[in-house]
C-alpha cells in the first residue's frame, strides 16, 4: 500500500519507534516466562561482551565503571529505536518492508539468543512472538494513521454517487438509453446504449462535465483518485496518537510483567528464607585500631551496598537456592555434586578477605574488604579426590562465565571458600548468591565466579577460562598496591595541620609499611591501623602540614615479604596495573 503522499515522515518514525517498543515489550512479557536471558536485547548484549576486543572491555570499565552494562544494554536500546524509526519512515511507502525490517530485527536476536552456550529449543520464541507483534503494531499504527483508507471504489458506482442522467449503480441505463460503464482506474465513461448517438457526460466533484471528444463527442474525464464515500486519504493525527499511546502501554506493561516473571522476586523471596548456621571456625575478632576512623578513608569494613560490582552479567542471574547444585568432575577419581542444603551442612568457616579487581587502575574503585561465611573449597574438593597432575579449577557461573583458578592456590590452606553470607548476611543476589568463590591473593577474573555451579578439575595446558583467550594472564596473583583516599584529587585545603591517608593491600602476603611523600622530597613512613591477618587491606596515615600553593602527594606499599610497589606505570591488562598513586591539591 502506498502512503507517503499521505503520512509525514515524523509520523512514520513514531510508529516505528512504537512498535519496536511494543516488540522488546513483548519480548521481554514472553522471556520471562522463558527464561530472562532469553530476552533478545540481553542475548546481542552478551554477545557484544564476547566479541569486543580487550581494550574496548578495559576503556568501557575506566570510563563507565559499574555502569558499564547498563551503558552497554543502553546503547543497544538506542541503536534499535534508531532502526525501528527508519522501519517506519520507510514503511510508509510499502509496509511489506516494514515487515522485512523487523524479520531482520529477529534473525540477529535469534542467532543472538541461539548462540549462548546454554541456549535451548525454546529460548528463540520470545525473539519470535516479539518481532510478529512488533511487525503487526507497525502495520495496525500506519492504517490508523489515514483516515479514510478502506480501499478503492470507482467513483459514479453507487457508492461513490450516481452518475449524472441518473444511471443506477452497476451502470444500468438512464432513462434515454445510455447507461455507464466504470472506466479503468475508476472514471466513469457514459457508453451509448441504444444506437442513438447520444452520449451523456459524467460531471465530476465539482458539477462540471467533462470535455468534449474531437469529432463531437465527449470524453469522461477522470477525477483525483478517490476512496470510497468519495473520501480521499487524508491523514489522521488523532487516531495516530491514540494508538501510540496505546502501544506504549503495551510496551511498558510487558517490560514490566516481564522483569517480574523473570523470578527476581521469588529469587530474593528464597535468599530471605535462607537461616545461615553458626561458623565451625569463626574470624578472629577485629583488633582495636584496625579502622582508624577517618573522614573520608574507606572503612575497614565495606557496606555490601558499596561493594564494587565488576562481572560479565548484563541480567543478573536468579537462582533459586533449591535448584541450586554444584558439580565437581574432570580429573578426580569420585565426581561430587552438593545442594545448597548440602553445603550448610558442611564445617563453615568464616574470613575477613579482601577482594580485588584485576581492571583497577592505580588508585581506583575496584576493591573492597568483607567478613565472609563459607565452606572451604580444599574440604570440598578433597571429597573427589584430585589427581596429582591437575592444576587448575575451571569454575563456571550460572550465566555461563568461566574462571581459572590455579589449584595449588586453593589448596595451601589459606581462606579459599564457597562463600554463602557477606557481611553477617546471605550473600546479595548482585554479589553471587546463593554461592561464590572468595580466594585471598587472587584477582576475581581467576578466583571469584559468582553464582558458580560447576567446577572442572583440568590443566591450565588443557583448558581455557573466559578472559585468558581475550588476552589476559591465565594466573592472577594480587600486586602489591596502595591508594590514597583522603585528601581526594583536585581537593581544595586550608594551610596547616592536615591528615593524609588512605588504603594498601597485598592479600595474603600482608602489608608491611606505607611510605608517602610530597612533591617528590623525602619518604616518611605513615603510621598502620592493626590487621586481623595478611588477607585484608590496611589503612594509614600520616600528618602533614599543607603550605600554601599547588603539591603533589605520592604513595607507595611494601609487603610482608620485602617487596615495595614498582613505580612504573603499567596498564590493568594483562595481569594488573601498577604505579604509584598520586593526587594533586591546591592548599590556601
Amino acid at each position: 500500500m502506498q502512503r507517503n503522499s499521505t503520512v509525514p515522515a515524523w509520523a512514520g518514525a513514531l510508529a516505528g519507534l512504537v512498535s519496536g517498543g511494543v516488540a522488546l515489550g513483548v519480548a521481554q512479557l514472553v522471556a520471562g516466562i522463558v527464561g530472562p536471558t532469553t530476552f533478545p536485547v540481553v542475548a546481542v548484549g552478551d554477545a557484544t561482551v564476547d566479541l569486543t576486543p580487550a581494550p574496548v572491555k578495559d576503556f568501557a570499565i575506566r570510563t563507565f565503571g559499574e555502569n558499564d552494562k547498563a551503558v552497554l544494554v543502553g546503547g543497544v536500546l538506542v541503536v534499535l529505536a534508531c532502526v525501528a524509526a527508519l522501519i517506519g519512515v520507510v514503511a510508509r511507502g510499502r509496509v511489506v518492508v516494514g515487515y522485512l525490517g523487523f524479520a531482520v530485527f529477529g534473525v540477529v536476536g535469534a542467532s543472538a539468543v541461539v548462540t549462548r552456550p546454554d541456549a535451548g529449543g525454546l529460548d528463540v520464541v520470545p525473539t519470535v512472538v516479539g518481532v510478529v507483534v512488533g511487525a503487526w503494531a507497525l502495520g495496525w499504527l500506519l492504517r490508523r494513521a489515514v483516515r479514510g483508507d478502506t480501499g478503492t471504489a470507482p467513483a459514479g458506482t453507487a457508492s461513490g454517487g450516481a452518475a449524472s442522467g441518473g444511471a443506477a449503480s452497476g451502470g444500468a441505463a438512464n432513462g434515454s438509453g445510455v447507461k455507464a460503464a466504470p472506466q479503468d482506474g475508476g472514471g466513469p465513461e457514459a457508453v451509448p446504449g441504444n444506437g442513438s448517438g447520444a452520449e451523456t457526460a459524467p460531471q465530476d466533484d465539482s458539477g462540471q462535465e467533462a470535455a468534449p471528444r474531437s469529432g463531437g463527442g465527449l470524453v469522461a474525464e477522470r477525477p483525483a483518485v478517490m476512496r470510497a464515500g468519495g473520501e480521499a486519504p487524508t491523514f489522521d493525527r488523532r487516531r495516530l496518537l491514540t494508538g501510540v499511546a496505546g502501544g506504549v502501554v503495551v510496551a511498558g506493561v510487558g517490560a514490566v510483567l516481564g522483569q517480574q516473571l523473570g523470578g527476581r522476586q521469588a529469587v530474593d523471596a528464597a535468599r530471605t528464607g535462607v537461616r545461615l548456621p553458626r561458623p565451625a571456625t569463626p574470624a578472629k575478632a577485629l583488633p582495636a585500631g584496625a579502622d582508624l576512623r577517618i573522614g573520608g578513608l574507606s572503612p575497614f569494613v565495606t557496606p555490601n551496598k558499596d561493594f564494587y560490582r565488576v562481572d560479565t552479567a548484563l541480567v543478573v542471574p536468579q537462582v533459586d537456592p533449591s535448584d541450586w547444585t554444584l558439580r565437581i568432575h574432570g580429573m578426580v577419581d569420585r565426581p561430587v555434586e552438593l545442594t545448597f542444603a548440602d553445603l550448610l551442612k558442611l564445617p563453615l568457616t568464616e574470613a575477613d578477605v579482601t577482594l580485588t579487581c584485576v581492571s583497577n587502575e592505580v588508585g581506583g574503585p575496584y576493591v573492597g574488604n568483607a567478613r565472609w561465611l563459607g565452606a572451604r573449597m580444599a574440604d570440598v574438593l578433597r571429597r573427589a579426590g584430585l589427581r596429582s597432575d591437575a592444576d587448575m579449577l575451571l569454575s563456571t557461573s550460572a550465566d555461563g562465565f568461566t574462571c581459572g583458578t590455579p589449584l595449588d592456590v586453593v589448596m595451601d590452606g589459606r581462606d579459599a571458600l564457597f562463600a554463602v553470607a557477606m557481611n553477617g548476611e546471605v550473600l546479595p543476589v548482585d554479589h553471587g548468591f546463593p554461592v561464590r568463590q572468595v580466594v585471598p591473593g587472587l584477582y576475581g577474573y581467576v578466583s571469584a565466579t559468582k553464582w558458580v555451579v560447576d567446577i572442572k578439575v583440568t590443566r591450565f595446558d588443557r583448558d581455557e577460562a573466559y578472559w585468558t583467550p581475550r588476552g589476559w594472564s591465565a594466573r592472577g596473583p594480587i600486586k602489591t598496591q596502595s591508594r590514597i583516599d583522603v585528601p581526594r584529587a583536585g581537593g581544595s585545603l586550608k594551610a596547616g595541620a592536615t591528615t593524609i591517608a588512605g588504603v594498601a593491600w597485598a592479600q595474603h602476603t600482608g602489608v608491611d609499611a606505607v611510605e608517602v611523600r610530597v612533591d617528590r622530597g623525602q619518604w616518611r613512613q605513615a603510621r598502620l591501623a592493626e590487621v586481623p591477618g595478611p588477607d585484608t587491606w590496611r589503612q594509614w596515615a600520616i600528618d602533614w602540614t599543607a603550605t600554601p600553593g599547588e603539591h603533589t602527594i605520592e604513595v607507595r606499599a611494601t609487603d610482608a615479604a620485602g617487596r615495595t610497589q614498582t613505580d612504573q606505570l603499567a596498564p590493568p591488562a594483562p595481569d594488573g596495573a601498577t604505579g604509584w598513586h598520586a593526587v594533586t591539591v591546591q592548599v590556601a
